[in-house]
């Protein structure tokens, strides 16, 4: 009996968890694909593809190429374009697809949230007068930040901006999760922060800063998740786990 051949687009803490978890069965042949953004990635379990597809057309070619029973979107609740490009991909060449999505926080009380759609909104959020930020949002769109410098930033990442951000007041603190909030309130009283602005991920690791934020009654600039609704998503691992034992039973045929 041929192996079932699942692709996960990667990149999470999540899609880690779940390869390693299917690399223990043995009548599955995974491949995990990495964007190839951060430069020093953590060890996976599974066999490893770096870099991008090509867009639409170059991950339907090589779902049909290699032989895909199953793609799962395991990427980052924002990494919006992948996420789109994959569900078409699937789509095209009659692919089996689950996403695998942990929850949203959710405010509590004390929370001082905002509620943004984009990015760009969330600028618009911070306002005319200067604030002392915290942008906690990674590097690949801290740019659009360029369009109000008047603020002070403190922009925390994994790997340095670049280019960085041309604003004439920016920190930068090079650091991965997962952070402990009594650190995160230090952070936050060390640079005299206003105001942070996060996107809404969901998970542990992160979340710190949020629970800090409230602690000193900051407030919280979210940006909040969009999703077309369509693929079946799983929220935990079991629960992905689960879905991907549902696919592998019903001997679906490979798309072509």
């Amino acid at each position: 009996m041929d192996k079932q051949r699942i692709l996960i687009l990667g990149g999470t803490a999540e899609a880690r968890e779940l390869a390693g978890r299917l690399a223990q069965r043995g009548d599955l042949e995974v491949t995990l694909s990495l964007a190839g953004r951060t430069l020093d990635p953590a060890p996976q379990p599974v066999p490893v593809r770096t870099g991008g597809f090509g867009g639409v057309q170059g991950l339907a070619g090589y779902l049909a190429d290699n032989r895909i029973d199953l793609l799962i979107d395991a990427t980052h609740p924002f990494a919006r374009q992948i996420s789109a490009n994959a569900e078409r991909a699937a789509e095209r060449t009659a692919t089996a697809m689950i996403r695998l999505q942990r929850a949203g926080w959710q405010p509590v009380a004390g929370d001082r949230w905002t509620p943004v759609a984009s990015l760009p909104d969330a600028v618009a959020a911070l306002g005319a007068e200067p604030r002392r930020v915290f942008l906690a949002i990674g590097r690949q769109e801290a740019h659009h930040f360029n369009a109000a410098p008047q603020h002070a930033y403190l922009v925390r990442s994994v790997d340095p901006l670049d280019p960085p951000l041309t604003v004439p007041a920016v920190d930068y603190v090079l650091a991965r999760g997962p952070f402990a909030e009594a650190d995160e309130v230090a952070l936050l009283r060390d640079h005299r922060i206003d105001v942070v602005v996060s996107k809404n991920s969901g998970g542990a690791a992160t979340y710190a800063k949020i629970a800090a934020a409230r602690t000193l009654g900051l407030p919280v600039i979210m940006v909040e998740r969009t999703g077309s609704g369509h693929v079946p998503t799983a929220q935990t691992i079991d629960e992905a786990l689960a879905m991907i034992g549902h696919v592998a039973s019903g001997g679906r045929k490979r798309g072509v």
